[in-house]
């Protein structure tokens, strides 16, 4: 079995059941390559640390990938231990903080308002929505924390939702997808699809909202894009066949965060391809094969992509073809990468960030969060980029050119 299959299976999930490991500390005794040791270069861009701050406990060891999220000067962010909060970006003081979680120990006692959050915020005016582990979607008001209402759903919540026109889209590790009134909390529609994988990697990729269409990945290697109103299938188009003759040989996710500029859906998937997909008809303008279960991050000219050996690529955004290809980070188990003006940035497992020059993917700054692995999408503000680990540190970064 390649190594890198061995590393991702961190977290299958099977149907009807989850399997949590403590991925990093398996790395240690499972015949893998070991992380690339990091290097000296010269830095070619300067990284100023604003602030760090922590939230809850982050995702601990379930494999979640929280990360938070901004909105009018504020970062929210959620943790596993039933803890939601405010933050001022600018600062990082805290502004407010709920609890919704009780602890003894490391035992989370259910009850009532004991919830685990086990997705990432989403913010849309005054509106917070979180999702958990026990299949709640939660809303709050984005200003004070206030509680405004309460979902159940089929399953737990793994994956950011989507807000927009009056609407929540929550995907849950079922494989479904809901479309919530903002105002209440009030099912809308389901989509489920008929067929469910036995085994998928621990992730989902979140849903994107554009002029009212939903665009989704799906475990079963499919991007598929539904009407924002009724929840009616529009397109499915497949990135990944799911070829094999064991579950395993057959994972096939659409995982990590979707892009879409322009008209054209951006997508990758495991054991598939990169994709560019014309946003009405689901038509491949093209395909490029590689192998991701983090998503893409896309820039004006080029979309950035992190191979499942933590190789980063850069993609030509009209053609697919490879304008370059960056080793010096692999087997260091990149979370998802985020464009950030000429640049890209990502964390490993060891907590270091890194900036690597969009032009030809040379190394161009590093900076340490903590000790603990990021795995989430890192959030960026203009030159400020917001960036949460494991342990639920939060760290706020601004770049500028060196000597500038």
């Amino acid at each position: 079995m390649k190594r890198a299959l061995t590393l991702l299976l961190l977290a299958l999930t099977v149907v009807g059941c989850s399997t949590i490991k403590n991925f990093f500390d398996d790395t240690k005794k499972e015949n893998i390559e070991p992380p690339t040791p990091l290097a000296e270069f010269p830095a070619t861009l300067q990284v100023q640390k604003l602030w760090d701050a922590h939230v809850g406990g982050g995702s601990g060891q379930t494999g979640e990938r929280l990360a938070p999220a901004y909105a009018d000067g504020k970062v929210f962010a959620t943790g596993i231990d039933g803890t939601v909060a405010a933050l001022d970006a600018a600062t990082g003081r805290t502004l407010w903080s709920k609890g919704f979680g009780k602890r003894s120990g490391f035992i989370l006692h259910h009850g009532e308002n004991s919830l685990r959050w086990s997705s990432g915020p989403s913010v849309e005016g005054s509106l917070l929505v979180v999702g958990s582990l026990e299949g709640v979607v939660q809303a709050l008001d984005a200003g004070s924390g206030a509680e405004l209402w309460q979902t159940q759903l089929s399953s737990e919540i793994i994956t950011p939702a989507a807000i927009a026109d009056g609407t929540v889209v929550v995907r849950t590790n079922d494989g479904r997808l809901y479309g919530l009134e903002a105002a209440n909390g009030t099912k809308r529609w389901t989509y489920d699809r008929s067929t469910v994988p036995i085994l998928s990697l621990r992730g989902n990729s979140t849903p994107h909202i554009v002029e009212g269409v939903v665009f989704a990945g799906e475990d079963n290697g499919k991007v598929l894009a539904l009407t924002l109103a009724e929840g009616k299938l529009i397109w499915e188009q497949t990135l990944a066949p799911g070829e094999g003759r064991t579950e395993i040989e057959r994972l096939q996710d659409v995982d990590g965060t979707i892009a879409v500029a322009n008209g054209v859906v951006y997508a990758s998937s495991y054991r598939g391809q990169v994709a560019a997909l014309i946003a009405q008809t689901g038509r491949p303008l093209w395909t490029h094969a590689l192998s991701s279960y983090t998503g893409v991050a896309v820039a004006p000219t080029q979309i950035f992509v992190v191979d499942t050996d933590s190789a980063v690529w850069s993609l030509d955004l009209r053609t697919g073809t490879s304008n370059w290809k960056q080793e010096a980070l692999k087997y260091r188990w990149l979370g998802e990468a985020s464009a950030m003006g000429d640049y890209v940035v990502c964390g490993d497992l060891e907590g270091f960030v890194h900036w690597l020059d969009g032009s030809d993917g040379k190394l161009a700054a590093r900076a340490q969060l903590g000790k603990n692995p990021i795995q989430s999408q890192p959030v960026v503000v203009g030159d400020t980029v917001y960036i949460e680990d494991t342990d639920g540190v939060i760290g706020a970064y601004r770049i500028g050119r060196t000597g500038s």
